[in-house]
Parts: C-alpha cells; sequence; structure tokens
C-alpha cells in the first residue's frame, strides 16, 4: 500500500474512532438526562463539595488583595536627609519605580508631611511657632507581592537602606510576618479541605457509578456473551463519571457566583465606610476552566476506579 493510501487509512480510522467516543459520550448524556432529579442531585452534591474550597481560595485571594490597600502592609518607608531636595528625592523616586521588585512609590514631601501633621495632631499652634520645618522628605515603597515576603522585605530593606540620600529605612516587619503566617495556615487550611472534599466527591461519583454498574448488571452479561471487550463496556461509565463532574462543576461556579454576588453589596458599604474603592474579585476564565478541568478529572477518576473494581466482577453465567 502506497503511502498516501495509508495516511488516508490512518485518517479513516482516526474519524471513526472520534465518531464512536462522540456516540457514547450523547449516549451517556441521554441516559443521565432520562432520570434528571436523580443526576440533578448527584451534581448537586459535587458542586457543593467544590464550591466550598472554591469560594475559600477566592475569598483568601480577595483579602490578599485587599492587604495592598493597606496603610503599612509591607510598605517600606525612607526617610531623606536634610540635604536631599524635593528634585532630587523625585528623582530617586522615579529611579526606584523603574525597579522589579518595587510595585508603587509615593512621594510626601516635607511641607505636604507638616501640614497632614498639623491637621491630625491638633498641634496647629505649636506648630506655626517653628522656625523651620523638621520633617524630611518622605518616599513611601510598596513590594512586589513577590518581594512582600519578610525574608524579602527586610532584603530589600536592607538595600534601600543603604542608598545616599537615605537617611533611615523603616518597616513593619512583626506585621509582615503575622499576616504571611495567618494567609499561610489559611492556604494550607483550603488545600487540606480541598483534598478532603475532592475525595469525598471521588466517592459519590464512583459509588454513584456503581449502582448504576448493578442496574446495568443483566445488559453487561449479555454484553460480554457477544464478544464485547471491558474496554468496550467501561466507556459509557467513563463518559457518565466525566459528565458528571462537568455539571458538578458548573453548580459550583454558580454557588460561588451568587455567594460572592451578594456579598459584594455589603463588602462595598464597608469599604466605602473606610474611603476605599476595594471591591470583591470574581473568578476569572482562567479559574472557571480550571474547576471544570478539575471537576471533570475528578468523576472520571471516581468512574474509573468504580469500574475497573466492580466491572471485572461481573461475568455471565
Amino acid at each position: 500500500m502506497s503511502r498516501a493510501g495509508r495516511h488516508r487509512g490512518g485518517a479513516i480510522r482516526l474519524d471513526t474512532w472520534l465518531l464512536r467516543h462522540l456516540q457514547v459520550a450523547l449516549a451517556s448524556l441521554g441516559h443521565l438526562t432520562r432520570a434528571p432529579f436523580s443526576t440533578l442531585m448527584t451534581a448537586a452534591v459535587i458542586g457543593i463539595a467544590l464550591a466550598l474550597p472554591t469560594g475559600l481560595s477566592l475569598l483568601l485571594g480577595n483579602l490578599q488583595q485587599l492587604s495592598g490597600h493597606w496603610d503599612g502592609a509591607a510598605s517600606i518607608s525612607l526617610f531623606l536627609t536634610e540635604k536631599s531636595t524635593l528634585e532630587k528625592a523625585d528623582r530617586l523616586a522615579g529611579r526606584l519605580r523603574a525597579r522589579d521588585d518595587i510595585a508603587r512609590v509615593r512621594l510626601i514631601d516635607r511641607d505636604q508631611a507638616l501640614d497632614e501633621f498639623r491637621t491630625l495632631s491638633g498641634f496647629s499652634g505649636a506648630i506655626d511657632a517653628l522656625d523651620n520645618n523638621p520633617l524630611p522628605n518622605l518616599l513611601v515603597v510598596e513590594p512586589t507581592p513577590l518581594h512582600s515576603t519578610p525574608e524579602a522585605a527586610s532584603a530589600l530593606l536592607d538595600e534601600l537602606q543603604a542608598l545616599d540620600d537615605v537617611e533611615f529605612a523603616q518597616i513593619d516587619l512583626q506585621w509582615v510576618r503575622r499576616f504571611h503566617g495567618i494567609t499561610e495556615i489559611a492556604q494550607r487550611t483550603v488545600l487540606i479541605l480541598g483534598g478532603l472534599l475532592g475525595l469525598a466527591v471521588l466517592l459519590v461519583v464512583g459509588n454513584t457509578i456503581r449502582l448504576e454498574i448493578e442496574n446495568r448488571r443483566a445488559e453487561i452479561e449479555i454484553t460480554k456473551l457477544i464478544g464485547g471487550t471491558n474496554a468496550f463496556i467501561r466507556r459509557p461509565f467513563l463518559y457518565s463519571g466525566l459528565w458528571y463532574g462537568l455539571l458538578g462543576g458548573l453548580i459550583a461556579w454558580l454557588l460561588v457566583s451568587l455567594s460572592l454576588f451578594l456579598l459584594e453589596s455589603p463588602v462595598s458599604q464597608l469599604a466605602g465606610l473606610y474611603e476605599s474603592q476595594f471591591g470583591l474579585s470574581g473568578m476569572g476564565p482562567g479559574a472557571f476552566l480550571l474547576l471544570l478541568a478539575g471537576s471533570a478529572l475528578l468523576g472520571l477518576l471516581g468512574s474509573w476506579i468504580a469500574v475497573g473494581r466492580h466491572l471485572s466482577a461481573i461475568e455471565p453465567t
């Protein structure tokens, strides 16, 4: 056979293989739709199990995002020397903004700082009696998230302290360490909870597929009698687990989106009381696709385990 003939033959076999899988996938979906209540109940259990770690992970991400709006959250204050003029301070701020490890730099000149202190302290009379402004120019440096850890922030602090125009550099490392310790505990808690609930999804799908195998025991025996292989019999059950996982992922996404929608208004009102523009961030397209892929994989894996365990025990008598 020529190379072109072999190529056409391979393409035909591939098309046939894809067509058969598509037929089985649609047939499995049709089988699930014939029992909509039980299918919805199983998918809802999967969705609730997946929604909890997903929602907690989103809330943790919003909490970390909110920490960037708090004054002093991993920010470094650079008190410049008395000889450092406003022009020098502005040039230094420009050089710092060009660094990859610094997200933002805010310049507070000495006159602005004195006016703010006069307004907030209540000692305007004593301040007006001063001969000159004792406050230095100040740069507030906010590192990028990757450089906001206690170790990275401490190294950046030492590096900025060595600059010529910097008299003194300060950061509240104790607060940074506490915050990162809390978020690390929260992240590990979400991972543990996600692992346990993922195991629960495997058990739910596996038990559901096991019941389907038992209900279709006679059909499986007849299929084996006429020469059907285990791979052929296994295929519709695997697609059923895949559909359960996808439906559960969609329900989880709906539950998380609804929860964020209900929380959005009170969170915005609370942020407004603190003169903040903070708003909850929802699930982006990447996270949505990751949720669907993870739920589908859990459904497929749970089905594979159940089929592999129970299908081989069914033999025609």
